[in-house]
């Protein structure tokens, strides 16, 4: 990986010099220190003072670029001292870094208003992207990678400065993009060294809360990239994840990107960082095409350079004789070298081509302005600008420490502070370089914050042309935290406009909410549906909010709808079926009372008074009837006309059998001797009597409770669904209580009477019917308690009707029917012979 930083520092000469030093291809900065730039020249390390472009002046800025990409193997046997060779294989791009920085000095010393009377020499050197090649041209450097958060630190690094934002930036930008684009499930293949590890450290913290899990994170190192390429790929194969971020260089993706299509993965979209987002190299591999189109990615901020095109093209051997990077450039691109006339003999070295294999003279027709490649590309000029950049930030530094504050002082005033270029301190540059402020020729303001400058990036994609190549386009931009983004403009890696959907699990719809998979991240989820009653009406919810008492959660669980009021109405099966029963207990009540009303005369009917019985019949009939108040919509007088109709009624009906059962007591007793006078007591007014007193008190009762705390119609709320009842809701369950209570309190006195009448020795002992019929109805009303209590809504009222019902009909027909069958079919029965037989 290759690196970008700058050094200045004094050197022992006439002249004093600023050395510029330069790590390039990611990163590029400034620092200024105290060292002394002389050089202990190793003679195992071959020439370094020739293997350079130099230009003197009154100020000397110093380059280092790393120019040649193969270094020289080197004996690891260890069984001699290394001999460290030269490097090989020029590189196009740091070529153009190069001239770059010398294209702005010159348009610096062509300046009349920047540094007048100043003028700026350079002395380049490569690093050959190697730390001991740039320690040996420029003694001493700090951690090479010069875009690491850590160089911010100025208590560690007070000298730094560089032109390139930190990583800091750009990983919060791809964080960012992650975030807008809502791609929560992401793998990451990063650089197993400070610039990969921390990026992808800076990545989880500010994703972290938004949703965002990384699938996996597989790493790459330089010495052993192919098996770890390798291991990458396999995993990218294995994930689900769709989207993958990838920080390392460029040429550790090119690697990745030759294992994934060997393994035909050809469905994911990339996430680059601005070491390889614009590598011209891996656009034009073949490997590239096939996996990674549509690869979205943060690139250094390009800019224009007026002049600077023209400039390259000019450039010629025989105008710059010294020049042996343009030499070893126009022999590799010419295939010839220039004419030696033309050069300085007493300077100059024999080229790594002529060293090599002797090539033929230039005719001096060759020219670059017909030559296409990085070197004479200037679209995109990233790493270029900011080298120029750099060289106006110095300038300008240089500038201010030399400007004199009173130039219109007396020639005596000595006030006068003026700096000269032999008398220039590096302290004094650092000083002035933190303080720097000036508009670019382009018209671009440029200063410092503290080491680093205003994060700019460009956002750019990778398109497939219609020739079947892939171009940079670019997209938006970043400027500090603001994300520009035109995503309309982006092609993606599925060849649509639509954004790739990258999730461990799809975001819940409303009706849902998300519940985590134990033992995964909080990206994988399951979508449970919301509780009734409970709604979520946004995607992705993590919980379900409940709805209003007065609402209800609608079919698909997104929305909070009225509850619709519901009663046992007349219109629906039940309350028909219901309605049917009692009808028919009124008219089969009504058919014995006709019947006995006929047959008044008969002993049946006269037995045990059959004014008791004609009045039990009409209690009967009145409490069939009474259900039927039970049905219908409630209203506040239906409330309680209901409860007092129910309890009057039935307590009607059981002291009718109250009554006979003591009437049948009573004539059983009086047959004992000296007890004739027992049947005075229950006489037909006493008996009527009784019944009035029985009735009285549950009509005191009904009254006392309908006055002070009546049953008034209210929606069941507590009962879960969308249907609310509209019941009679009891305000006093007290009052409700003691209504049962003494309905209860009558039939159980009464069953208890009718058991021990049960055996008298009468032919037709009413006492056993009664026995009968009150069992049922004791039976029923027990058993009315707990269903009337575990029953919802409106089936509890039908759960009062059938008990109603049933309790009507068992006295109805353990009473009446035997007597109806004797009077229809066993006439002969109907004598009082027969009834007082024994």
């Amino acid at each position: 990986m290759s690196w970008f930083s700058w050094l200045f520092t004094l050197r022992p000469c006439s002249a004093p010099s600023l050395l510029l030093v330069g790590l390039v291809g990611r990163q590029l900065g400034l620092r200024v220190g105290w060292q002394v730039a002389q050089a202990v020249t190793c003679s195992r390390w071959g020439s370094s003072s020739a293997q350079g472009l130099f230009q003197d002046g009154d100020l000397v800025i110093g380059g280092l670029f790393s120019l040649y990409n193969n270094p020289p193997a080197i004996d690891q046997e260890f069984t001699q001292q290394p001999l460290y060779q030269s490097c090989s294989s020029l590189e196009d791009l740091p070529l153009q870094y190069i001239y770059a920085m010398v294209f702005a000095l010159e348009e610096i010393n062509l300046s009349t208003t920047l540094l007048p009377g100043v003028k700026l020499g350079y002395h380049i050197h490569d690093s050959c992207a190697l730390p001991l090649w740039a320690l040996r041209a420029a003694l001493s450097l700090m951690s090479y990678t010069a875009s690491c958060p850590c160089l911010s630190d100025r208590r560690q690094f007070p000298n730094f400065f560089r032109t390139m934002p930190s990583d800091v930036y750009q990983a919060r930008a791809i964080a960012q993009l992650a975030i807008r684009l809502k791609w929560t499930w992401i793998g990451a293949v990063v650089a197993k060294n400070s610039y990969g590890l921390t990026a992808i450290k800076i990545f989880q913290e500010e994703t972290q809360g938004a949703g965002v899990c990384l699938a996996f994170v597989e790493t790459l190192r330089r010495e052993n990239i192919v098996s770890d390429a390798k291991q990458a790929a396999l995993a990218i194969q294995a994930s689900s994840a769709k989207v993958i971020l990838i920080f390392t260089w460029y040429t550790d993706v090119r690697e990745l990107f030759l294992q994934l299509a060997e393994r035909n993965v050809t469905d994911r979209q990339f996430l680059a960082s601005e070491a390889w987002s614009t590598s011209v190299n891996l656009l034009e591999h073949p490997s590239t095409l096939k996996v990674a189109c549509g690869v979205l990615g943060v690139a250094i901020r390009s800019s224009p350079i007026p002049g600077f095109e023209k400039y390259l093209r000019n450039l010629n051997p025989s105008h710059r004789p010294d020049d042996k990077f343009l030499r070893e450039f126009w022999e590799k691109m010419f295939n010839c070298r220039p004419g030696s006339s033309n050069l300085s003999s007493s300077t100059t070295l024999p080229s790594r081509a002529e060293q090599r294999v002797p090539l033929p003279l230039c005719d001096g027709t060759e020219s670059l302005e017909v030559v296409q490649n990085l070197f004479t590309d200037t679209s995109q000029l990233r790493v270029t600008y900011n080298v120029y950049l750099a060289a106006y930030a110095a300038a300008h530094a240089l500038h201010s420490l030399l400007s004199c504050p009173n130039n219109d002082s007396s020639p005596g005033n000595s006030s006068s502070t003026c700096s000269f270029p032999k008398h220039i301190q590096p302290i004094e540059v650092l000083q002035h370089l933190s303080r720097v402020n000036f508009t670019t020729p382009q018209g671009e303001m440029f200063y410092f914050q503290g080491a680093d400058v205003p994060a700019k990036y460009d956002l750019v994609n990778w398109q497939k042309t219609p020739e079947g190549r892939l171009k940079l386009v670019l997209i938006g931009r970043v400027d500090g935290f603001d994300i520009h983004l035109n995503e309309s403009d982006i092609q993606w890696s599925t060849g649509s406009n639509q954004v790739p959907v990258s999730v461990c699990s799809e975001s819940c719809p409303p009706g849902t909410r998300t519940a985590s998979r134990k033992g995964e991240p909080v990206c994988c989820f399951d979508c449970i549906p919301c509780a009734d009653g409970e709604i979520s009406n946004t995607t992705g919810s993590p919980h379900c909010d409940p709805c209003p008492s007065e609402f209800w959660s609608n079919t698909d669980r997104t929305a909070c709808v009225p509850r619709q009021l519901d009663f046992l109405s007349f219109n629906e099966t039940l309350g028909i079926t219901l309605t049917t029963v009692a009808i028919s207990g009124v008219v089969a009540t009504t058919a014995v009372f006709v019947m006995f009303l006929y047959y008044r005369q008969t002993p049946m009917v006269r037995a045990n008074n059959s004014e008791l019985s004609f009045l039990l019949l009409l209690s009967l009939k009145l409490c069939f009837l009474c259900s039927l108040l039970f049905i219908g919509r409630p209203s506040v007088w239906a409330c309680r006309f209901q409860q007092a109709a129910f309890g009057i009624s039935f307590v009607l009906c059981v002291s009718c059998l109250q009554v006979k059962t003591i009437v049948v007591l009573a004539a059983f007793r009086s047959t004992r001797p000296g007890a004739g006078s027992l049947m005075k007591w229950f006489g037909p007014g006493q008996q009527r009597g009784s019944v009035c007193v029985f009735t009285c008190i549950q009509v005191i009762i009904c009254v006392i409770w309908l006055s002070l705390s009546p049953p008034l119609p209210e929606p069941d709320l507590e009962i879960p669904g969308l249907k609310v009842t509209l019941k009679c809701a009891m305000a006093s369950v007290v009052g409700f209580s003691l209504v049962l209570g003494y309905i209860g309190l009558l039939a159980c006195s009464c069953l208890l009477l009718a058991f021990l009448a049960r055996k008298l020795p009468d032919n037709f002992n009413e006492a056993k019917l009664i026995t009968f019929s009150m069992l049922i109805f004791c039976a029923v009303w027990v058993a009315f308690v707990p269903a009337y209590v575990s029953s919802p809504g409106k089936y509890a009222v039908a759960v009062e009707i059938f008990a109603i019902l049933a309790s009507s009909y068992g006295l109805l027909f353990c009473i009446f029917a035997p007597k109806c069958f004797i009077i229809l079919l066993r006439p002969e029965k109907n004598t009082k012979k027969h009834l007082m037989a024994r």
